[in-house]
């Protein structure tokens, strides 16, 4: 048989699971592989990336199944069922479908997100799988959907270094972005960090006449920043002589907090949460490589217009 869909996976990863051990990721790839008694040919079978197709769909089933709250991962390349995932198995692996899934709010919360904010739209992803949008669109999806994974999972990578590496991170991320460079910025972030209230200072030039003053607090994702911490900001910002800061967070900030940086008219304040520091990791190329690239092409009619 040729390799199920991803979706088809579910049972199978929560069959391997089941016994409430931590298990690899090769062992519930192995699992997968005999559960569904594929052959040879299946096993080989690569997408043009390079990675298996029963890899890469066994992959996102172990994704779907942690954002549901079934499984979790336990350390890098290991899992374990969760007691959220013991309660489900009670209804039998097999009804764990996508549309079981869907009952989980974490889960319809990452399934109906989009990697730009900007477009805000809900995706119809979830209520039809066989979707009637055009290739074109499907594609758009896909990358959104790849992007805020690799987002989620870019996050947790950070949270795991110390507050001074953060730090550091903090200031090779604005040096990506063109912000000076690490000639420049070699002292932006010194031990004695938090000077004042400012984790670092980021010149964009040798001379320092455009300084941006840095605040970088590694929270949980789930807790917020106000208003306080932004005035306290602000007071160390105004202190220094800076008339620009950056707060930037792994968490995220209240509407309070946002409000109050935005009114602000002699210091340029810019505050960036944990799903925009994140997405912005991933477009300046920061703690992320680029697996595979696709060509899109379409016809060149001006090509046709001309002469031969």
């Amino acid at each position: 048989m040729s390799v199920p869909k991803y979706h088809a996976f579910f049972p199978a990863v929560m069959e391997c699971l089941k016994d409430g051990e931590i298990h690899t990721s090769k062992e519930t790839l192995d699992y997968c592989s005999k559960y569904f008694s594929l052959n040879e040919e299946d096993l080989n079978e690569k997408l043009k990336s390079g990675q298996t197709v029963l890899s890469n769909r066994v992959g996102w089933a172990r994704t779907y199944l942690s954002k549901a709250g079934l499984i979790e991962k336990n350390k890098r390349g290991t899992y374990i069922i969760t007691n959220e995932g013991k309660k489900a198995i009670c209804d039998g692996c097999e009804k764990i479908t996508f549309q079981y899934l869907t009952k989980y709010p974490s889960f319809n919360d990452f399934a109906k997100r989009t990697f730009n904010k900007k477009e805000n739209k809900k995706s119809d992803f979830i209520n039809n799988n066989d979707s009637d949008k055009s290739p074109a669109e499907l594609l758009d999806y896909a990358i959104d959907q790849l992007n805020a994974n690799l987002a989620d999972e870019l996050l947790e990578e950070v949270m795991k270094i110390s507050p001074y590496d953060f730090e550091r991170l903090v200031v090779k991320l604005l040096i990506q972005m063109g912000y000076g460079s690490m000639e420049i910025n070699q002292n932006a972030v010194t031990k004695k960090s938090g000077d004042e209230g400012i984790d670092g200072v980021v010149n964009a030039d040798k001379f320092g006449f455009d300084s941006i003053g840095i605040q970088a607090k590694q929270w949980k994702a789930d807790n917020s920043i106000g208003r306080p911490e932004i005035q306290r900001f602000l007071g160390a910002l105004v202190g220094q002589g800076l008339t620009k800061g950056i707060f930037i967070t792994t968490a995220q900030f209240t509407k309070e907090a946002i409000n109050y940086a935005e009114k602000q008219l002699n210091c340029k304040l810019v505050l960036i949460d944990g799903e925009q520091l994140a997405k912005l990791m991933i477009e300046f190329d920061l703690g992320v490589s680029t697996i595979s690239t696709y060509k899109v092409k379409r016809i060149d009619t001006d090509f046709f217009n001309d002469d031969f």
